[in-house]
């Protein structure tokens, strides 16, 4: 379809009542097109983007509520290993997502939507399957957990189609919009889930409740049904007709600078499946190589294996055959500009941290303040004795994402009105003191009797996080549109959110590390000192006087 004339093209851009898949002549800076009919386009792939980017994070993170409900009804696994299913997903999702950077240029944006949303249907299935039985071997919910970071890779290449679509006055909005509402995802998760486990339809089994539970409207004793299986099927639902919306609804832009030579849908989805493929193997070899023996693995440090599973992936994918070779040739360009991984960095302080938070805070509020440090029978302190005045997990974790998706857009909006940078050193500045009063509130309660009255300012401060990562990510958003060009810039988004989403794997690990240990603040201070970089980086690159890129 080609849409070069400045006037409406309501007849020739409708086929037998649908939207052509195809576009050309695409170019949203020019406001004559923008405005005719640009606009009701653009906002017609967001529109379908959003909730599919929202149950692709769902899919991905659900691990941190499904976890503490294994807890509550004694599956046989000890906690770190629960951690380790969201490490595990956390790796996965941010391994996928950087072949999901080069898709949209690859397969197109419609092909691709299309395709990574009905993978999901996978995983949210076969979890479903597998928790209806306490005796599922820990590898099935392993490979389960592994599948499920489709959804993580899903969002490079939604941020990367949608900043196609937009133009550049509007992307921090734009892309806010995706990402945030799209982060929603965790959220409605830790609502809808929990909800969920609670309704049973005929012919399904019930697990009993051995410690008490809860959701969004408060607890749930002890003894009382579950249906756990919920947290996977309620997904297969939802998600089929999204697959449905995406294939008749969205567009492929085959423009010079998007996507040129995608082929046919099926060459685009084969292409698709090939590098996602790349992607798996290596996060499978990667978490055999970082887990503990007692969980599968052999217990490598992360710091050795990550860079090792990044390289990896990037060094595969180059292999590929045919037309694919010169495309990535051309998109990994971005890796010679320095820009590249500054934004990397800070994207990470700010995304990283919200994922990861996202994923390991239902787990630690349970697991720090549901047990009392009191002495255990051999006199020495122990932190295993159940807390009846215990928060519920499921009550209260959801607020976080909520927090940190819902600012997300007004972070952008302020960027674009007042500048990125700006905007991301107020917030980094704001986080390092939030995870520093973070860290002194969970040493208190990890060494007391009773943690409960620590609760509040602990919870408070992690909202704080919370808030100040969500209007970071929509900040970071403006800034990449500005440094990169129209070529780059998608590719760099998607790159960038693909280290960060090692925050997913990252943050959970070292919470868990740090619990096992009996010093969990040590985890957050850690945290604190990398945003303490970040602060310096923000300011030496994009606001210090004379810089290339002021305030972006």
């Amino acid at each position: 379809m080609s849409i070069e004339s400045p006037v409406p093209q309501s007849e020739t851009i409708r086929s037998h009542g649908y939207p052509k898949s195809d576009l050309t002549g695409w170019n949203p800076e020019d406001k004559n097109q923008w405005q005719a009919y640009g606009k009701k386009i653009a906002f017609r792939n967001l529109w379908i983007s959003v909730p599919c980017l929202l149950c692709a994070f769902a899919v991905w993170m659900y691990w941190g509520v499904i976890t503490v409900q294994m807890l509550n009804l004694g599956f046989p696994y000890s906690k770190e290993q629960l951690f380790t299913l969201m490490s595990i997903a956390g790796l996965s999702g941010a391994t996928l997502r950087i072949p999901s950077t080069f898709f949209i240029r690859m397969a197109g944006g419609r092909n691709t939507i299309f395709f990574t949303t009905m993978l999901l249907i996978l995983p949210a299935l076969g979890t479903g399957i597998a928790l209806q039985d306490k005796e599922t071997p820990l590898w099935i919910f392993q490979m389960l957990a592994l599948l499920s970071g489709i959804g993580g890779g899903n969002f490079a290449s939604s941020m990367s189609n949608i900043s196609f679509f937009f133009p550049k006055k509007v992307q921090g909005l734009s892309l806010g919009l995706n990402a945030g509402i799209g982060n929603f995802g965790v959220t409605t998760m830790q609502i809808l889930v929990p909800l969920a486990m609670t309704l049973g339809v005929a012919g399904q089994e019930p697990m009993i409740l051995k410690t008490a539970s809860g959701t969004l409207i408060g607890k749930i004793p002890a003894g009382a049904p579950t249906f756990i299986q919920n947290a996977g099927y309620v997904w297969v639902l939802i998600l089929i007709p999204l697959v449905v919306l995406a294939w008749f609804l969205m567009n492929n832009i085959r423009d010079e600078h998007v996507s040129p030579d995608i082929g046919s849908p099926l060459n685009s989805i084969t292409k698709i499946a090939g590098m996602l493929g790349i992607g798996m193997l290596t996060s499978a070899l990667g978490c055999w190589a970082l887990l503990p023996a007692k969980s599968g693995g052999l217990g490598i440090s992360q710091w050795l294996v990550l860079p090792a599973v990044i390289a990896a992936t990037v060094f595969l994918l180059k292999l590929l055959p045919g037309k694919i070779k010169p495309i990535l040739d051309r998109q990994y360009k971005i890796f010679n500009n320095v820009h590249t991984w500054v934004m990397t960095l800070i994207y990470t302080m700010t995304f990283g941290s919200f994922i990861g938070y996202a994923a390991s805070f239902p787990l630690a509020i349970q697991v720090i303040f549901g047990f009392c440090h009191i002495p255990g029978a051999d006199g020495t302190m122990a932190h295993t004795t159940a807390n009846q005045n215990a928060p519920s997990a499921l009550t209260y974790a959801w607020m976080g994402a909520f927090i940190g998706a819902f600012i997300r857009p007004i972070g952008g909006l302020l960027a674009d009105k007042l500048g990125g940078a700006l905007i991301t050193q107020v917030i980094s500045v704001v986080m390092v003191a939030a995870a520093c009063g973070v860290s002194y509130f969970l040493r208190l309660a990890y060494q007391c009797a009773t943690p409960e009255q620590y609760f509040i300012p602990f919870f408070l401060l992690f909202l704080v996080l919370f808030l100040a990562s969500g209007i970071g990510n929509g900040s970071t958003f403006r800034s990449v549109a500005m440094i990169f060009n129209k070529e780059q810039a998608g590719p760099v988004l998607g790159w960038t959110s693909a280290i960060a989403a090692y925050g997913a794997f990252i943050i959970p690990k070292v919470i868990g590390e740090q619990i096992e240990k009996g010093t969990p603040e040590y985890a957050l201070y850690g945290f604190a000192a990398f945003y303490l970089i970040c602060v310096g980086l923000n300011w030496w690159f994009y606001l210090r006087p004379g810089v290339a890129f002021k305030n972006p």
